[in-house]
């Protein structure tokens, strides 16, 4: 597993911002971990499995470890924004289960096409990087949210 102390970008203080990023599905849930100041993001881990108990425990771990001061969910929504995705409230759900649990922020984040650029990313037989995917998607969520997050928008 990866260390803050260690992997910590450099010129970061110990102040940063640590935001996690989650790209939440049915079998995994792929985590990203990035600092709000440098505006960069990573691929971090994939937690597998179905039941609940077993992913909230690994994410408490996560927290526990990076400290983060808010977590981004993403939340899937259609190409033409013509009305709520299936998997859209399961992933609202899992927000809100999120900042019960562990008293952090939370935001929902758009996540169309992540799962695209992140295959982009990744070269090579889709099937040996399908955990790596995940992962790689909640980083592409985070960038997105750092992205947007960076510059105030005009008032008008």
């Amino acid at each position: 597993m990866l260390s803050p102390g260690r992997d910590a970008p450099a010129g970061a203080s110990a102040s940063a911002e640590m935001v996690m990023a989650f790209d939440f599905g049915a079998r995994r849930i792929g985590v990203a971990i990035g600092e709000r100041f440098l505006g960069t993001a990573r691929a971090l881990t994939t937690i597998e499995g179905e039941r609940m108990q077993a992913r909230f425990a690994a994410i408490a771990r996560l927290i526990d470890e990076w400290r983060p001061s808010r977590l981004i969910v993403g939340r899937p929504a259609h190409v033409d924004r013509a009305g709520d995705h299936a998997f859209a409230h399961r992933c609202e759900r899992f927000a809100r289960q999120l900042a019960g649990r562990f008293g952090l922020p939370v935001e929902l984040v758009d996540e169309r096409y992540t799962s695209l650029m992140a295959e982009s990313r990744l070269s090579g037989d889709k099937r040996k990087h399908k955990a790596r995917l995940d992962a790689e998607a909640a980083a592409i969520l985070l960038e997105a949210w750092f992205h947007e997050h960076a510059h105030p928008r005009p008032r008008g």
